[in-house]
């Protein structure tokens, strides 16, 4: 095979060595933990190679961005003089000189290669791997990590020379690559495809979950001239006759003040069936203690304290310590699924 054929050779090969790094880094950058996640799980060795490689993100990187330099440099060396010598037959018969013949060969060759090397080379596996990178990943990741092995000491000693220049920015460099949709993300990708019929939301829980991070307790709190209470001194009897009469199954105590005091639940007092028991007081061991929650407090905030302390009612306040009123559980549920019908409460 001559020296002209080898040349063309060679430029097909570093190509196609351009090609595998460019995709490998876009495919690196593109795909999601969450779509490769399950597939390591189910025992897959190319998924569970892809998530070292996105969790060893800039020794990776630094692979490719190797790869593609060394590619990039050869690829004129070795084309240049096979395509040069390949052009310069046709063009002496021009009658130019040779030093035009020369530069004009010069000139399309270099076109002709900075063209193959960037829609070849670049954009065409740029592409694929942004259109597929989940399926591209699982291909690409392990021959890569193959070659950031081998060249590991080389990849060191660039990660630690470019980790300082960025720290010298104030920027604290990052090894892992990000997959996370942010908030805002998720809700355009939620809007997008209930437009386009991808997605149906018909019980409105995916809305209200968006909606429901930017309400606070305000937005959701029973103000107490609305409340059905009990006295603190409330007996079992009066608890059995406000569900019948009302169908809630909890209610607030108050003080003489008119002040929140505790909670009681149906079942606090069903299993006092003693007629002494039954029309004393309810024993205070068994009254609720009542959470205290502000009032410009987050709904989602007001939700993880009320799990952490176990509680279904909070007494809101204002900033001046004022109560405001009372926050059920149940309507911050609502929030997120739609109405939530009390067990107790009779249909109208």
């Amino acid at each position: 095979m001559s020296g002209d054929a080898w040349g063309i050779v060679w430029l097909v090969v570093l190509l196609l060595v351009n090609a595998f790094f460019v995709a490998a880094e876009f495919s690196l950058i593109s795909a999601r933990r969450s779509q490769i996640e399950p597939r390591a799980e189910a025992g897959s060795r190319a998924a569970k190679t892809a998530l070292f490689a996105m969790e060893h993100a800039t020794q990776m990187l630094a692979a490719t961005q190797l790869g593609i330099t060394i590619a990039s440099l050869l690829i004129l060396n070795v084309s240049e003089p096979a395509i040069h010598h390949l052009l310069e037959g046709p063009l002496h018969l021009t009658g130019w000189s040779a030093d035009v013949t020369g530069t004009i060969a010069f000139i399309i060759t270099l076109i002709v290669v900075s063209f193959l090397h960037v829609v070849l080379g670049e954009m065409v596996p740029k592409n694929i791997s942004f259109s597929v990178p989940d399926r591209a990943v699982l291909l690409l990741a392990t021959p890569l990590v193959g070659v950031a092995t081998i060249f590991r000491p080389v990849i060191v000693v660039l990660n630690v020379i470019a980790n300082g220049a960025v720290r010298l920015f104030g920027v604290e460099p990052k090894t892992e690559a990000l997959s996370a949709f942010s908030f805002d993300e998720v809700a355009t990708i939620v809007a997008t495809s209930t437009r386009e019929g991808v997605l149906t939301d018909s019980t409105g829980t995916l809305s209200n979950a968006f909606e429901f991070t930017t309400k606070t307790v305000r937005d959701s709190l029973v103000p107490m001239a609305t409340l059905i209470t009990l006295p603190e001194d409330a007996t079992p009897e009066d608890v059995e006759r406000s569900v019948a009469q009302h169908g809630f199954s909890r209610y607030v105590l108050v003080d003489d003040d008119g002040e929140p005091s505790g909670y009681l639940h149906l079942k606090d007092v069903i299993d006092l069936d003693d007629d002494a028991e039954f029309a004393e007081p309810v024993p205070p061991k068994r009254i609720r203690q009542l959470i205290s929650i502000f009032h410009d407090a987050d709904l989602e905030d007001a939700l993880a304290l009320m799990r952490r302390s176990g509680s279904h009612l909070g007494r809101v306040f204002d900033e001046n310590g004022a109560t405001k009123g009372v926050l059920f559980l149940e309507d911050i549920i609502e929030e997120l699924v739609g109405e939530v019908q009390d067990g107790t409460r009779r249909r109208r």
